[in-house]
């Protein structure tokens, strides 16, 4: 069985970002990149799938400028087989990428497609499920425990009420949640053989895709700063301040 991760490369989520003095984004210069955490989580996964026998294969696949190799490179580190490399310097949407990666498993016919459940800088929590309607594949999202019995797979979701399991056939497409696992840290000489290991790069129209503007961003902000709290002497005064100034109750 094949198993296909997707990966982005993301700002390190221990690194406190800043917005650009024009209002157009955040400012990633000489920042530390890593690869999403979701999708590390990925990763683990397959690998730990390969690791007990059940997927024969993991092929890591990610979409960005050259540099995204290094978070490839990190992939192949923790114990994937092989990376793709699709190349742009755009920023690209969610269903921009999920066309794209629709593409790449045409190509491939992975059995299973992982992914993180969303990144940590857009946040949308859009390309699995847009990628498993445009490959026509069952899914399940926020996974937290993932169980294959020959072409049966039963996911463990989280929701509002507690988990929830589901079964479906293979091939499927699984977006994965924090609980799911623990990633491994890459060991030194994992991460020298990562640098032998196969890794193919295309263009966007490489792969016969063609992409519109679907949004624009008009402006980048960060949060307000919070105000200073109050202290109150009782809980009469309390409720009259909830009252009379929140006006919550």
């Amino acid at each position: 069985m094949k198993v296909l991760v997707p990966v982005k490369r993301v700002v390190d989520a221990n690194v406190k970002v800043r917005v650009k003095a024009d209002n157009t984004g955040v400012d990633v210069a000489n920042l530390k990149m890593a690869i999403n955490p979701f999708c590390e989580i990925a990763v683990e996964e397959a690998v730990r799938l390969k690791e007990a026998g059940i997927a024969s294969e993991v092929v890591v696949v990610t979409i960005g400028p050259k540099a995204s190799q290094e978070q490839l490179r990190t992939a192949m580190a923790l114990g994937a087989d092989r990376g793709i490399h699709i190349e742009t310097d755009e920023e690209l949407v969610p269903l921009s990428i999920a066309k794209l990666l629709h593409s790449v498993q045409e190509k491939e016919q992975a059995q299973l497609i992982l992914l993180g459940k969303q990144s940590i800088d857009g946040d949308n929590n859009q390309t699995g499920q847009m990628l498993a309607a445009l490959a026509k594949m069952p899914q399940a999202t926020f996974a937290s425990e993932v169980k294959i019995e020959g072409d049966a797979l039963t996911v463990t979701r989280e929701i509002d009420g507690g988990l929830q399991s589901v079964s479906m056939s293979l091939p499927a497409v699984v977006t994965v949640d924090l609980r799911l696992n623990e990633p491994r840290y890459a060991k030194l000489p994992n991460i020298m053989k990562a640098k032998r290991k196969p890794l193919e790069t295309f263009s966007i129209d490489d792969l016969g895709v063609s992409l519109k503007s679907h949004q624009n961003i008009v402006k980048v902000s960060p949060p307000s700063q919070r105000k200073a709290g109050v202290m109150v002497a009782s809980v009469a005064e309390l409720v009259e301040k909830l009252k009379n100034e929140a006006k919550v109750i």
